[in-house]
Parts: structure tokens; sequence; C-alpha cells
């Protein structure tokens, strides 16, 4: 058996730690159900599963690390559970990860750097959560295109980090601790479509040309103290 889709069938209980023995698995998708318990420590010897998804379930405890053995792996979607701790650092060296959504969870603790030197991580979806600590400036000129750390308990400034290779479908920062000024170097990126940095402790103006002439007020709306276009004039 190569493909287990299970999605949407209101299945309850735990995964049962046999799931293990599938181990020609290249799906395994469970999402949209009512599943409980942690996720089996026998997962790790599904090493040819390229497609993990369990979101939207009642899944507890932690993200365990031996998901990291799973080199095959190019999409682990587990937001909507009840997951908890921190993001395991070995999540970074499935060097195949295009995927990672973690979101709404009770996910703690920082965000590994290594997360931007990865080669293929497109998406990395974090909103939702208890995450701390400040953004790792490596994220801003990775491979991420969608990167959505909103909801979060995230602090310190937007890293002065961006370039040429800073390329953002959405970038949403917004719902957090963010304190300081949006930096100069956000203007050297290639291409930002959807920015919201709303919600923040953020201050001064906001930087003019791309992408924020295309931006709306609702993007830095309830903020300490930023003006500028498309907030009012600083100063008055």
């Amino acid at each position: 058996m190569r493909h287990v889709d299970l999605v949407g069938n209101k299945i309850s209980g735990a995964i049962p730690a046999n799931i293990g023995n599938l181990l020609k698995l290249t799906v395994l998708n469970l999402a949209d159900n009512q599943i409980s318990g942690a996720i089996p420590a026998s997962i790790a010897r599904l090493t040819s599963l390229t497609h993990l998804d369990l979101r939207n379930n009642g899944l507890t405890g932690v993200i365990p690390v031996y998901i990291g053995r799973l080199k095959m792996l190019s999409r682990v979607l587990l937001s909507g559970n009840k997951l908890s701790g921190q993001i395991p650092e070995s999540l970074t060296r499935i060097y195949r990860l295009a995927d990672l959504e973690l979101s709404m969870n009770r996910i703690t603790g920082p965000i590994p750097p290594s997360f931007g030197r990865m080669s293929v991580l497109a998406t990395l979806n974090l909103d939702g959560n208890l995450i701390s600590g400040e953004i790792p400036g490596s994220l801003m000129t990775s491979s991420i295109s969608n990167l959505n750390l909103s909801g979060n308990f995230i602090s310190g400034k937007i890293p002065n980090a961006f370039g040429p290779r800073s390329y953002f479908t959405v970038l949403d920062l917004s719902n957090n601790r963010l304190e300081g000024v949006i930096p100069e170097s956000i203007t050297t990126a290639s291409f930002i479509g959807h920015l919201d940095v709303s919600h923040n402790q953020l201050c001064g103006k906001i930087p003019a040309g791309s992408p924020f002439d295309h931006l709306d007020a609702t993007s830095f709306g309830y903020n300490r103290c930023l003006c500028g276009t498309p907030l009012g004039d600083c100063g008055k």
C-alpha cells in the first residue's frame, strides 16, 4: 500500500502504532478527522513518505524529532491540532521539504534560524501559536515565498536583512510584539505581494516605494507610532 487517504471521515481515537508497518507508504492523509493522542513513533519507519497531512484533528504532545529522519518528505501539514513544545531542529534537515504548516497549535520557543538555509522550502506557516524570540534574519533572503508568523509572541525588530533575493507572495508578521522601525532594506526586495505588520509596537516612518505603494492602511494599523503613506503624515 502506497496511499492512505482518509480525509474528513470523522475518525476518532489514536493513530495506530502499526501504521509503521506500511513501509512503502508515500502519502498519509488523515486530515479533518477527530484523531487524538500523540503522533506515533512508528511513523519514523515510513522512509518513503513524501506527504504527511494530519491537519485539523486533536493531536497532542510534541512534534516528534524523528520526523526529521524522513528525508523524502516534501509536505508536512500539522496545522489545527493541540501540539505543544518547540519546533524540532531536525525538521530543517529534510532537504526536500517544500511546505511546512504548523499553524494553530500550542507551539512555544523560538524559530530555528536554519529554516532560512533550506534550499526548497517555499511555505512556512507558523501562525496562531505561542512562539517567542526574534525573527531570524535568514528567513528574509531564503527560498521561502509564503511566510506567516502572525498571532504569536515574537519580539524584537523586523530584520534589516532584505535584498534582491527576497521574494514573498505573502509576508504576514501581524499580531506580535515587534518594535522599532520597518527596515529600509525591505524596499530592495524583488517582490512582496501581501505584507501585514499590523497589531505590533512598530514606530517611525513607513519607507517609500515598493511594496508600500500598493498596500492600504490595514497592513499597518494598530501599531505604536507608525506614520507616512498610507497612514497619516508624520509630525501631524
